[in-house]
């Protein structure tokens, strides 16, 4: 039997609102993400991400989202939606969209009339306060101080994991909880070819609202003190292990629509709330932020991650190094702010190598690097909180560069809602066009490659032996194998091992490298392909 369309697929994640504008008003729409599909397909990527595309009063820009069966007017109408889908599927692109039903928008109308204790007065997360007042117990909130706000109109508190505009949904509620999954059902029946579930390990929550216990202080790392939610251990307002069955639920509802895909994220209880599970458990994939979080270029980036879902080896992953959450990977890793295409081309190299199913971030595949934007600039209200210890998701978010010589790099003919990247001029996509060397190129040279690959697509993956910085592994599937090997580091650095004899030069990799007497000479930040 042919294995499912997505298991080792590439999934390119447009962050909409900043990949194309096609009426001048500053922000991505259907209509400019249209006119790419030619660019998105010529890459070699078998599915879009949409980041996503409802109603809402953009308080976490989509993330609260005020109606499930529409979209945002920023982006177009639900007619340029469903001519968006036939243009990609008529171009073999999957449409995958970015499902938020773990929260709504405080004005979407279930939460109104929860909050008037109308028939979905039960659909929230409702507790009374303590005698003083004060939150029903010490959860906190991912974006800041308690996880609880107060609501005259009812007495009580409602539950919030993220911003207070964002009141979780109780998953616990059977209607609730049908009603979300409905909410997938009408998009399936549109013809979408899958979800990404946002925040996957927080549909459950302890119904007794027990207190997170502290997170001991000989674990707290620098990370952890970036904020205060993160000393705690998140054991009882969401990542309970009951939460790998709701996963299950949800995959049964897209599974019941034919060959569809619905993946997760998690970002913190990955085992217990089911990102690392047996193939007929929880979701089809799931990626974490193991490597999104990583900032040192060391064989642990791969290994850790790997090792991580050990018990159950035979779990399919999604993989990534950068999404609209996280520092951009050439600058987290250290790369030149005005572009490091050394480095790039090594991140896409080992991304495209690896085991698992590849979320390949907008821009990713031109090197693109993070954005430092003023505090005036800033959209996201987690840089308006951390400012300026942290600035934010804003500088990963900006607008693609289409073509260097064009106001605004292409993307509009109107003011940007956030402001495109001085050094991405030379990143523009009409220059790397014209570049054999470029990035870009070399992202669609290893996408073609990966495409027709069993062994780089959907093969079993062994790491070999080898002393840092070196990473190796051999990629199988039946008959072809491919040796991978990578320097991690900006010194030269030599690989040995009994395979390279018999491994013929592929010409796939980058850098400098070169076969010696004794092995593998490879130069900094280079990356070597051999099929055995």
């Amino acid at each position: 039997m042919a294995a499912p369309w997505w298991r080792g697929a590439v999934v390119y994640q447009v962050y909409i609102r900043s990949f194309k504008d096609a009426d001048g008003d500053g922000q991505g729409d259907f209509a400019g993400l249209a006119e790419k599909l030619d660019y998105i397909a010529g890459l070699g990527v078998d599915a879009i991400w949409l980041s996503p595309i409802h109603p809402s009063p953009n308080r976490d820009w989509g993330y609260d989202v005020s109606d499930y069966e529409n979209v945002h007017p920023d982006y177009g109408t639900l007619a340029d939606f469903d001519a968006l889908l036939a243009a990609a599927h008529a171009r073999g692109l999957k449409i995958v969209l970015d499902e938020v039903l773990c929260h709504t928008s405080d004005e979407h109308a279930w939460f109104k009339d929860s909050l008037n204790r109308g028939p979905k007065s039960d659909w929230f997360v409702w507790a009374d306060p303590k005698l003083d007042g004060t939150a029903p117990n010490n959860w906190l909130s991912a974006f800041g101080g308690p996880a609880w706000s107060y609501h005259p109109a009812r007495r009580q508190h409602y539950h919030h994991k993220f911003l207070r505009q964002q009141p979780k949904l109780s998953w616990q509620n059977p209607q609730s909880k049908a009603a979300a999954l409905k909410v997938l059902e009408f998009w399936l029946e549109r013809g979408v070819d899958g979800f990404r579930l946002d925040v996957a390990n927080a549909y459950l929550h302890d119904p007794k609202l027990r207190d997170n216990p502290p997170v001991p202080l000989q674990k707290r790392t620098d990370t952890a003190w970036a904020d205060a939610d993160s000393l705690q251990e998140h054991l009882f307002d969401c990542n309970l292990p009951e939460n790998l069955k709701v996963l299950e639920e949800i995959r049964r509802t897209v599974e019941r629509h034919g060959d569809r895909f619905v993946f997760g994220e998690f970002s913190e209880g990955y085992e217990r709330a089911g990102a690392y599970a047996a193939p007929d458990e929880g979701l089809h994939g799931s990626y974490t932020f193991y490597m999104l979080r990583q900032s040192q270029l060391s064989p642990g980036l791969i290994t850790g991650n790997y090792a991580l879902f050990a018990d159950h080896p035979e779990h399919w992953p999604c993989v990534s190094f950068s999404n609209h959450d996280v520092m951009r990977t050439v600058s987290r890793f250290g790369g030149a702010p005005a572009g490091d295409p050394a480095l790039a081309k090594l991140m896409l190299a080992l991304l495209l190598a690896i085991k698992g199913t590849v979320l390949l971030y907008q821009g990713e595949e031109l090197g693109l690097t993070q954005v430092d934007l003023s505090r005036d600039q800033l959209r996201d209200p987690v840089g308006d909180l951390y400012y300026p210890v942290f600035k934010g998701r804003d500088g990963c978010r900006t607008p693609m560069p289409w073509a260097a010589g064009a106001p605004q790099f292409g993307f509009t003919t109107g003011a940007p809602w956030l402001p495109l990247g001085p050094a991405h001029r030379s990143l523009a996509v009409d220059m790397q066009e014209k570049e054999p060397s470029s990035t870009l190129l070399f992202a669609r040279r290893l996408l073609a490659a990966r495409r027709t690959s069993a062994a780089l697509r959907t093969g079993d993956m062994e790491f070999l032996d080898a002393e840092e910085p070196i990473l190796a592994f051999l990629r199988t599937a039946g008959n072809e194998r491919f040796l991978c090997v990578f320097n991690l580091s900006r010194r030269a650095a030599d690989f040995s091992d009994p395979l390279l004899a018999r491994a013929k030069t592929a010409e796939l990799g980058c850098g400098d490298s070169a076969r010696t007497a004794q092995g593998l000479a490879l130069g900094p930040l280079a990356a070597w392909f051999g099929q055995v």
